[in-house]
């Protein structure tokens, strides 16, 4: 049998295969690149599919499971082109999504734009308020749904053609029963509409980033359920009826069913996947502590994973294209830095890189697809860091004259310096940008670069690497075995799993034996829930695997952290272990804690998961001496960031054995990427294939 991890970029769409023992060939590794294809990423999928299975020699019957990352959410919400959706809300606060928390994205600009009313996910038109009204704290019912109302509205919705519904009404964290009664009226009245309440996909307290999690729900759900529906068709028409798992942002997979109805948690799907690789080809050789930056031709996604763990974004930083959404994703930044980011001198006169990205189609100049702009590839391309001759193996042909020829004409003549000047000028403003947005996440989270491994990975991560470590000050730098397809391997590193969550408000100080029960009872309730998806799937009893969060703050606080509630009764010694463990967190995230201040829990969360088989990638033979004769190509010149244009050795990376090292300057030739050893650094093959590039 064999397992497939597809990753889609936006240039590129990674594929990895993993044999088994019981396979007609036996077990082996194997991958693949495709263009994306923009206007339908499972054009890209299935074509990669069918040619990594021809390239492995196996048939579509040995297909066990294919684990997809996607950006087609991603993509929905950033280019404002999801649903027309419509919403149904408690009357006086139909303008919710409008007002939002009044923070202003620049304090002291008169001009600046609010994305939540500039782009609203929802027209001000098509939000219609409902008579009806549920009390806290405890969810008394004082204004009864009315049904009638409830089914003009969704005829009034129906008429202007509205794609996708939801349903937000006050306090339903509490009392759910009008959310859940609305909704099965308006699917009565439009059984072809995408329809969610605020309730089953966000369940929790603050009505504006609970409505607008939704909203973003029902905006990319329409497309996004129909990409993910085709994909599984095609994949079956093709005679592949492999189970199909998709990413989610919290680094766990789900199956098409589960995303399909909540879309908003594949949002960041395709960078999860990066970070899930970089975090498994880290511990192969016991790194902990490593910041990884996943550089395809679009874009840069970048992680810090203190002492081995994936962190989870905290809830008031979850922001989409400018949108709060409330659900768990990995702790990244995404910037538009990669390998096809446009240089170009703006109107003002100034040398920008990006973040517009030439894609893959046309792609950078050296491709002669018709782009004409210089890209980070042509850059490198020049300065001699990429061989136009062994692009992709050979397989990529591209014409480095058209390189030059873009910089010179747009950024060198312009600028009166020459091309390669301007060609290192790219690389100096592309890393800048990278290095910006890794002091970000660490350095402005009290996090020391000097203390973690910058592993850069992805198509054009290995050429950045060292340089990217200086401007950080990271104290080494590691690459993957197979950086080009790190984040499709990360896929077949993944769990499935599911997560529930419900608003509980009470203090734990003095906790009451009320409370006690009602805490116990809730988390029973999130239990059951959990089990039902988790045996759905097929997962025995035996198999799942729950994880109890409390997620609590300081009394006054606005954003919680999480704490985890031991397993067992919920009895005041459990309840003491979640406020140590509070305490413990905050002084991780900020700093400093207050063990006397009195703590409250907000909400409980269960997560439920069922380890997968993971990617078992073979250990290297011990090198018997240090002569790497064998894996040396050719030389050819190269131009490195302080100017030196040096004749530099070739190698064939996977001729390279554990223990084995290379000093700059060199560079290391494989498939799927170009590994940039400068002068003065030296490379170490780890045990795993892990390639350790310091100075020497």
């Amino acid at each position: 049998m064999a397992r497939i991890g597809v990753d889609v970029g936006g240039t590129n769409t990674d594929l990895i295969l993993e044999t088994t023992e019981l396979d007609s060939i036996g077990r082996k590794i194997f991958s693949h690149k495709v263009p994306t294809t923009v206007e339908d990423q499972s054009l890209a999928v299935m074509r990669g599919i069918m040619e990594l299975c021809a390239k492995a020699k196996i048939g579509f019957d040995e297909i066990k499971q294919i684990v997809h990352g996607t950006t087609v959410a991603t993509n929905i919400s950033i280019e404002h082109n999801g649903a027309n959706v419509g919403m149904l809300t408690t009357k006086g606060f139909r303008d919710i999504l409008h007002i939002g928390r009044h923070k202003r994205p620049f304090n002291f600009s008169l001009h600046f734009d609010v994305p939540w009313q500039s782009a609203p996910l929802v027209r001000r038109r098509n939000r219609i308020a409902i008579n009806e009204r549920v009390l806290p704290p405890h969810g008394e019912i004082q204004t009864p749904l009315d049904d009638e109302e409830v089914r003009n509205a969704a005829l009034t919705l129906k008429a202007r053609g509205v794609e996708a519904v939801i349903i937000g009404f006050m306090y339903s964290f509490l009392e759910r029963s009008h959310e859940l009664r609305a909704k099965a009226i308006v699917q009565a009245v439009m059984p072809q509409a995408f329809v969610c309440c605020s309730s089953e996909v966000v369940d929790v307290m603050r009505e504006y980033e609970r409505f607008s999690t939704t909203a973003m729900n029902a905006y990319v759900g329409p497309r996004t359920s129909s990409y993910l529906t085709h994909l599984s068709t095609q994949l079956r028409d093709n005679g592949i009826h492999a189970d199909l798992r998709i990413m989610q942002s919290n680094g766990g997979v789900a199956t098409v069913e589960s995303c399909c109805d909540r879309p908003v948690n594949i949002l960041m799907s395709g960078p999860a996947g990066g970070v899930m690789g970089g975090h498994y080809f880290a511990g192969l050789d016991g790194e902990r502590n490593i910041i990884t930056v996943d550089i395809g031709g679009t874009s840069a996604d970048i992680s810090t994973l203190v002492d081995g763990q994936i962190k989870i974004m905290n809830p008031r930083d979850s922001y989409v294209s400018g949108h709060p959404v409330l659900v768990p994703m990995i702790d990244l930044i995404t910037i538009g830095a990669g390998g096809g980011s446009v240089a170009f001198i703006d109107a003002a006169g100034g040398f920008q890189v990006g973040p517009r990205s030439a894609g893959s189609n046309p792609g950078p100049a050296c491709y002669n697809r018709g782009g004409v702009e210089p890209t980070v590839t042509d850059a490198n391309i020049v300065l001699g860091r990429l061989d136009p001759d062994q692009m992709l193996g050979g397989d990529l042909q591209v014409d480095p004259q058209l390189s030059y020829k873009a910089i010179e004409e747009k950024i060198a003549k312009p600028l009166g310096m020459d091309v390669h000047q301007a060609a290192l000028g790219i690389l100096k403003i592309v890393n800048n940008n990278m290095a910006l947005a890794i002091r970000s996440n660490s350095v402005a989270k009290g996090i020391d670069p000097r203390d973690f491994v910058l592993m850069p990975f992805g198509g054009a991560g290995p050429v950045h690497g060292p340089a990217l470590a200086d401007e950080v000050n990271a104290k080494s730098v590691l690459i993957p075995p197979a950086p080009g397809i790190t984040a499709a391997a990360g896929l077949l590193t993944t769990d499935l799993q599911y997560e529930a969550l419900r608003s509980l408000l009470c203090n734990l100080n003095d906790i009451s034996e009320l409370n006690m029960a009602r805490i116990e009872q809730a988390l029973q309730g999130l239990e059951t829930d959990i089990r039902k998806q988790l045996e759905n799937d097929g997962v025995s009893a035996a198999d799942m695997q729950l994880t109890r969060i409390a997620e609590c703050r300081y009394d006054g606080q606005g954003f919680e952290l999480r704490s985890r509630i031991p397993a067992g009764a919920v009895d005041r010694a459990a309840i003491a272990e979640v406020m140590a463990q509070f305490h413990r967190e905050h002084q991780k995230d900020y700093g400093y804690c207050f063990d006397d201040a009195t703590v409250e829990v907000v909400s409980l969360r269960v997560i439920g998961h069922s380890q997968s088989q993971k990617l078992a990638w073979s250990a290297l033979p011990e090198a018997q001496d240090s002569d790497t004769g064998d894996a040396f190509l050719y030389e050819r010149t190269t131009i490195f960031d302080d100017g030196q244009s040096l004749s530099t050795p070739r190698y064939d990376r996977n001729k390279l054995q554990a223990g084995q090292y290379i000093e700059g300057p060199a560079m290391l030739m494989q498939h799927d990427s170009t590994s940039l050893v400068p002068p003065g650094w030296v490379a170490k093959v780890s045990a795993h294939g892990n390639l350790i590039i310091s100075r020497s």
